[in-house]
């Protein structure tokens, strides 16, 4: 009988000590160092988001990865006579007023955007995996404006 009581108590502080019980998923949160007026922008940010996510950038704004668009990229291990391309949409959000959607690509040709300006930020499209969901990484760079 006082195995019971003894087992009980061995799990309750089991479970208290994992971190992943307590500990909810963060907010994507992108974390540079603030800029002063005047002073020379922070160094860029490598923001990795999946399909459906969003991120809080350091003014406040909201990075939402809404859509792939379309992928007409060559597929590893084949040759192919051009890259392709994969296009992506994105809203920001700035911390006061209406939200901005906007697309990028992973290849300029044909004058497709592959970086956009949003409030004091410049966003351009790094990578983006493969598959019907894939992850986009991004490159913020702010701009002091």
């Amino acid at each position: 009988m006082r195995l019971l009581p003894a087992l009980a108590a061995l799990l309750l502080a089991a479970c208290a000590a994992s971190p992943q019980a307590a500990a909810p998923r963060p907010e994507n949160t992108a974390m540079p160092t603030p800029t002063a007026p005047g002073e020379t922008p922070s160094a860029p940010l490598i923001l990795v988001l999946s399909l459906g996510e969003h991120a809080r950038l350091p003014d406040a704004s909201q990075l939402a990865y809404l859509a792939l668009i379309n992928d007409s990229r060559c597929p590893p291990g084949v040759q192919c006579v051009w890259e392709g391309n994969a296009e992506i949409r994105l809203r920001w959000t700035p911390p006061h007023g209406p939200g901005k959607e906007f697309s990028l690509n992973t290849s300029p040709m044909g004058g497709k955007p592959t970086t956009a300006r949003m409030g004091q930020y410049e966003i351009e499209l790094q990578s983006l995996d493969r598959g019907i969901a894939p992850q986009a990484t991004l490159r913020i760079t702010q701009t002091g404006q």
